[in-house]
């Protein structure tokens, strides 16, 4: 997927004099850093377009977010889940969340709206995720629907959705669209998987649907060059928090003598508990790194020997845009699918080696692994534009709004003061 043989951009160039407005984003990642990695991104493409961004975020604090290039953000007292099943919510201590902290948050975030005043609420997941911030949520949108002028209600939804089971609720997640959102704008490209994969009632909400493309780095690297790739076995586990069987059946695997002649280095992510990294590190083999992250994880794609990895949105991305051999174990554990309905997907069309993560080990593994080695991943032409895609959307949104409210203006009898709703 190298940025060569992206589709052209149906939005075309931005018009310049129309790329006026705010953005207040509220993001809130739980477990792994995967939505505020895409969160940042898409920050970044709103204001490369000219859109002031007011980024909340209610996730633990992370150092990435002292460079989010935003007009401000606000970062919320601090909520994560406290384990993979996400039933739990704790604060910073691992405390359950309780009343107090909820009417903080909730406070903190209606002051933040009204001091940016924006002109659009973009929220990251809701309603077909982050139920259990309703008490947050629910004020907002309200304070946006009733301020004059209104602003746009928009929600910013990954490509793969875990639907509930229920009817009840997926009927629920249809009517809060409806009654309350403007536009749902998905972040991912139909032609590899549709919203309508993983939510079946999508067609009930068709006519509020942009497809954005996928949201990845908007600065492309050089292409790879399969003569010079003859790297390292690159093992990574995105955040960490529930990459530990992966890393230590990788590890297994190379100690088995799999692409021994080879290096290895494993990536354990800032969330992997510190007993389990130093656990990995203590007596590697010879040529076999253990590191928390590398920047430049992207670059280290493009010259490795084969990827394995899970199969989250952002890790996914820099693996199709390196075109590197890559062995995807997806994480499936507590209900979750996203992850194998995205490899599963990918490995149906030659792009990667799937390897099921109940069927996982060493010696699984190291076959995955070596056959990736010896082949060659097809490649696929994905819309990956969907950060500037998103803020011209947004954009384009705004500014009919404000048209509209100007026509409004001019056509009113005297007297009317219904301006703006």
């Amino acid at each position: 997927m190298p940025p060569s043989a992206n589709p052209p951009d149906p939005l075309g160039p931005p018009d310049r004099g129309t790329m006026t407005g705010s953005v207040l984003f509220y993001v809130q990642h739980l477990l792994g850093i995967g939505h505020l990695r895409r969160a940042l991104h898409l920050v970044a493409g709103m204001a490369r377009e000219g859109l002031a961004v007011t980024l909340v975020s209610g996730g633990e604090p992370l150092p990435e977010l002292a460079g989010a290039p935003a007009r401000k953000v606000v970062q919320l007292a601090p909520v994560r889940a406290a384990d993979a099943s996400f039933r739990r919510l704790v604060d910073s201590h691992g405390r359950p969340v309780d009343d107090a902290l909820r009417a903080a948050r909730r406070d903190t975030l209606l002051a933040a709206f009204a001091q940016a005043a924006p002109d659009a609420v973009l929220i990251e997941a809701y309603p077909f995720g982050r139920r259990a911030f309703r008490f947050e949520l629910e004020p907002l949108i309200a304070a946006a629907r009733s301020r004059l002028p209104r602003a746009l209600v928009l929600c910013s939804l990954r490509d793969i959705v875990v639907a509930p089971e229920q009817e009840a609720r997926r009927r629920e997640i249809v009517t809060r669209v409806r009654a309350d959102f403007d536009t749902v704008l998905v972040h991912g490209d139909p032609s590899l998987v549709p919203l309508e994969a993983s939510f079946p009632l999508v067609g009930e909400i068709a006519d509020r649907l942009f497809y954005t493309g996928y949201v990845a780095a908007s600065d492309p690297l050089p292409a790879r060059d399969p003569a010079a790739c003859d790297g390292e076995v690159l093992v990574s586990a995105g955040g960490g928090a529930m990459g530990g069987a992966l890393l230590r059946t990788a590890l297994a695997a190379r100690r088995r003598g799999c692409l021994a002649g080879y290096g290895w280095r494993l990536l354990a992510g800032p969330n992997l508990p510190p007993e389990e990294f130093a656990a990995l590190g203590s007596e590697l083999p010879a040529g076999v790194a253990v590191e928390r992250y590398r920047a430049d994880f992207p670059q280290l794609l493009r010259s490795c020997r084969v990827s394995v990895s899970q199969a989250g949105y952002n890790t996914v991305l820099d693996i199709l845009a390196a075109g590197a051999p890559a062995v995807l174990v997806p994480f499936a554990e507590m209900r979750e699918t996203e992850q194998t309905m995205r490899a599963e997907r990918l490995a149906a069309r030659g792009a990667v080696e799937m390897l099921d993560p109940a069927a996982l080990s060493p010696e699984r593994l190291a076959e995955a692994i070596e056959r990736a080695a010896r082949g060659r991943p097809a490649a696929l032409r994905v819309d990956v534009n969907g950060a500037r895609h998103t803020a011209l959307a947004i954009a384009a949104m705004l500014g009919a709004e404000k048209a509209a409210r100007q026509a409004n203006k001019f056509n009113m009898p005297p007297g009317d003061n219904r301006a703006g709703k």
